[in-house]
């Protein structure tokens, strides 16, 4: 990817201020918490509001915008999956921050940018720098009679049997 854009805030809210612009139906597209905590997680999925991070999530939600949320635990526990769960029923979307090997990446920076580029596209931002997935070559070729990799004996694949 190309260098990376950089971008100054038009304006900062302090943690603490409930009643920022944000923190009651202002005007967005969507929000990303990117990273998410599991703490931010947990506040979010259960509706408490203890900052404004939380209350703009909360917003957000309410207001039926996209809320994603980059979960960065691991590993993780079964309250963990259930605050997920829970996030996800009420609206958000989760989208840990895991690195994709399949664009070849050539630095730690392009690992980055690329998952920045998935959430942007999650709520609906178009990054030119990272166009979408097309697939491989290989898969652009195939035709119906060809075998396909789910295709193979499950027994045989990768020399393991599958349990």
């Amino acid at each position: 990817m190309p260098s990376r854009a950089t971008f100054d805030a038009e304006v900062v809210h302090n943690f603490r201020d409930i009643g920022a612009s944000i923190a009651s139906g202002y005007p967005v597209d969507g929000m990303i918490v990117i990273p998410c905590s599991v703490k931010t997680l947990g506040a979010i999925a259960s509706g408490v509001s203890e900052n404004l991070l939380v209350r703009a999530a909360d917003v957000t939600l309410k207001e039926r915008r996209r809320l994603v949320l980059c979960v960065r635990e691991t590993p993780l526990h079964l309250g963990h999956l259930w605050a997920m769960v829970t996030a996800t029923e009420i609206g958000a979307i989760i989208a840990p921050p895991m690195p994709a090997f399949y664009s070849n990446p050539e630095s730690l920076d392009d690992v980055v940018d690329h998952i920045v580029a998935r959430a942007l596209s999650l709520i609906g931002v178009h990054v030119p720098a990272a166009p979408p997935w097309q697939g491989t070559p290989a898969s652009a070729t195939r035709t119906g009679d060809q075998e396909r990799p789910g295709d193979a004996d499950p027994a045989t694949v990768l020399g393991r049997p599958a349990w």
